[in-house]
């Protein structure tokens, strides 16, 4: 089965029932040992760039926001073996919505969808008709929506798990913001930077 590992502030490593290894939004925490198969990045911000962090496969693709959102009109899916990444809206005051994506990912039976730097989008209404198993939300508050938006934003999704990330900038957790969002978003899990869960 497939598992992901929350390495804290935005990145996230996910291995696949086939062991093919994509890492999200690179920048923060351990468990970079293990070789890539595909980075993905949803914006050109410092802390999630860090796309030489981890050694690369030699079939490793770097596929990073303006690769997936080539125009201000197109959003590109695009398969990598196992993986399935479909790229969509990612905005907010802060993040401008012609550099900026986030990311649905299909793998093992699975559809994931990290959100990178954003607030509610408008696209985000049409979630819930697809049935994300795994949304990663961003609730800082500062660069990003808080944990109430975010919780709105888990309603309005509709994903069985709604798992908040990016809470306190720039480290690698905020405990007191993940608790808040546990109590008004449906479907919250919490996973703490370091741990690793089986999806």
């Amino acid at each position: 089965m497939a598992k992901l590992l929350y390495q804290g502030h935005g990145s996230l490593r996910l291995t696949t029932n086939n062991n093919t290894v994509v890492y999200i939004d690179p920048y923060m925490g351990e468990g970079y040992d293990v070789a890539a198969n595909l980075v993905l990045v949803t914006h050109q911000h410092y802390d999630h760039t860090a796309i030489n962090k981890m050694p690369h496969a030699a079939d490793c693709v770097v596929w990073q926001n303006f690769d997936a959102h080539p125009s201000p009109t197109e959003y590109l899916t695009k398969s990598f073996g196992d993986v399935t990444v479909e790229a969509v809206e990612a905005y907010n005051a802060i993040h401008d919505r012609n550099e900026c994506v986030g990311y649905l990912v299909s793998t093992d039976g699975l559809l994931l969808y990290f959100a990178g730097d954003t607030s509610r989008t408008d696209q985000m209404s049409t979630f819930a008709a697809r049935g994300i198993d795994y949304a990663f939300l961003p609730g800082d508050g500062i660069y990003n929506m808080d944990v109430r938006e975010a919780a709105r934003c888990a309603e309005l999704i509709g994903a069985r798990h709604n798992v908040p990330i990016h809470l306190k900038p720039v480290e690698p957790y905020g405990e007191s913001q993940a608790r808040e969002f546990a109590k008004v978003a449906p479907n919250a899990l919490l996973i703490r930077a370091g741990s690793c869960v089986t999806l």
